[in-house]
């Protein structure tokens, strides 16, 4: 195995304990560090606005509510705000909280001023939507607009997250009753890995891009390959969720951490080639091409084990018992194992430029949101001295259930459009809507935009409900940390 890739955990979880736990309180074992919070507090946050920007978004594609506002540029500059605060600040200040969460605290300045900086990167980037001027750019995977506070604060971001997640890997880690066990952790490594290989992967994109490009495709071809390897991130970010998602579920590991470890190094190591498809230039059919190849078969395959790994895991053990966390746990792993499945479907029906490509990254996307979501749930119980009341655990069920099948029924209407030819990346009054099956994707694809925002707005309700006990409770009660375990 690379030096590279050595994905095992190298000690226990860092944690806090608030309080010895009993049978019936397996969540309430540790408190979550200042610097986990945090982070948590960073990824929630921009769901919450990126929750009322796709409002907007989702009515500007509905056919005769769209036309109220007939300003395509409107619903653009939504859109990209929309999937930058959903889709990169969410996912990657949410991975760097499960980082925070498995290794132990900094002790240094690099740590804290990282996250200050992807603070300053977010806010850089709303204040920069709203310039008099700016100008969208939808380019795949990070859509931009182009003004220079904007610009800069998405690269803050960036920066302040890698500098994070490069300086998490390098701490100890240790473990308690209860965390996420080194095999889910191991995931969560190998997502830091990839996103470092991301960076790289930019870096040299942007170095082999010719002078005088236009603005859409020198952001196009420069987002194109790191794009793709965030993916990965993803796609391990999740993965390592769902490890912890059964363990949860079942109270028995799904898969040990050598394993787990060779698993994520096949997800990860294919990837390294990507920095040099750009070695005859960014725009040569090598890297484009390449980066497809890589994504149409380096990702499905481990999923698909993981998928075949965690449904025979919960057919043989079941749900744990005296755990109101268990079927939390149980519920976000199907639900996201089903909008799984359901992007590598739509992906293998994408033959051009039509509503079935967002219909793919809507569905595959969905997956890690609701792995996230449930894996917040988990979170919350932890930061609680009691653990989620069965109330709440009950409407949390629910809330995954609720968003799974939006988020489903989205990607299907999406999915509907395209088959009838139905374009992307159009707003208000640049849709040439011609057909039947046209009009009826965008009927049902609204339909399930707004099932899918109610339950992320039912979701933020309950964690940001519990969030709000989380400074209180640790200014009343200092943490201290649990010893290492051999």
């Amino acid at each position: 195995m690379p030096a590279t890739l050595s994905l095992l955990p190298s000690g226990p979880l860092a944690l806090c304990r608030a309080e010895a736990p009993g049978p019936a309180a397996r969540s309430a074992v540790f408190v979550l560090s200042g610097e986990a919070r945090r982070w948590f507090a960073l990824a929630v946050g921009s769901l919450v606005v990126a929750g009322l920007l796709s409002l907007a978004v989702v009515l500007g594609r509905i056919p005769g509510l769209a036309g109220v506002i007939d300003d395509p540029l409107f619903f653009k500059r939504c859109l990209v705000v929309h999937v930058d605060l959903a889709l990169v600040v969410w996912f990657y200040a949410f991975l760097a909280g499960l980082a925070a969460v498995r290794s132990a605290p900094g002790r240094g300045s690099i740590g804290t001023a990282a996250y200050g900086l992807a603070l300053a990167g977010t806010v850089a980037m709303l204040a920069g939507a709203l310039m008099r001027g700016a100008q969208p750019v939808l380019a795949n995977y990070v859509p931009v607009i182009d003004h220079p506070l904007f610009l800069g604060g998405l690269a803050a971001f960036f920066v302040g997250t890698l500098f994070f997640l490069i300086e998490s890997l390098g701490r100890p880690t240790r473990s308690s009753e209860g965390a996420p066990s080194a095999a889910a952790a191991a995931g969560w490594q190998a997502a830091a890995i990839a996103y470092v290989l991301a960076g790289a992967t930019w870096v040299a994109t942007r170095a082999s891009l010719p002078d005088g490009l236009d603005v859409t495709t020198r952001f196009e071809f420069s987002a194109w390959g790191a794009g793709h390897v965030l993916q990965v991130a993803n796609t391990a970010a999740m993965l390592g969720v769902w490890l912890w998602l059964l363990e949860r579920a079942t109270g028995r590991p799904a898969l040990s951490p050598g394993k787990a470890g060779l698993a994520f190094t096949l997800l990860v190591a294919p990837h390294f080639v990507m920095p040099l498809l750009t070695a005859r230039g960014a725009l040569d059919a090598l890297y484009h091409s390449g980066a497809t190849q890589l994504m149409r078969w380096g990702i499905f395959p481990v999923v698909l084990a993981f998928v075949v790994l965690g449904v025979a895991h919960l057919r043989r053990h079941g749900l744990a018992r005296g755990d109101a966390l268990a079927p939390v746990a149980r519920t976000g792993f199907v639900a996201s194992v089903g909008l799984a499945l359901l992007g590598i479907v739509l992906g293998a029906c994408i033959r051009g430029s039509t509503t079935l490509v967002p219909a793919h990254y809507h569905a595959a996307l969905g997956a890690v949101t609701v792995s996230f979501m449930a894996a917040a749930y988990l979170v919350c119980s932890a930061a609680s001295r009691s653990g989620l009341a069965a109330k709440v655990a009950g409407a949390a069920r629910r809330q995954l259930r609720l968003f799974g099948l939006g988020q489903t029924v989205f990607a299907l209407g999406f999915a509907l459009g395209g088959l009838y030819g139905l374009g992307r990346k159009a707003y208000a009054s640049e849709q040439h809507v011609r057909s039947t099956g046209e009009y009826a994707g965008l009927a049902v694809m609204g339909v399930g935009g707004l099932v899918a925002t109610a339950a992320g707005l039912w979701f933020l309700l309950l964690v940001l409900r519990e969030m709000r006990g989380w400074w209180a409770r640790r200014a009343a009660a200092p943490e201290f940390s649990v010893p290492s375990t051999p």
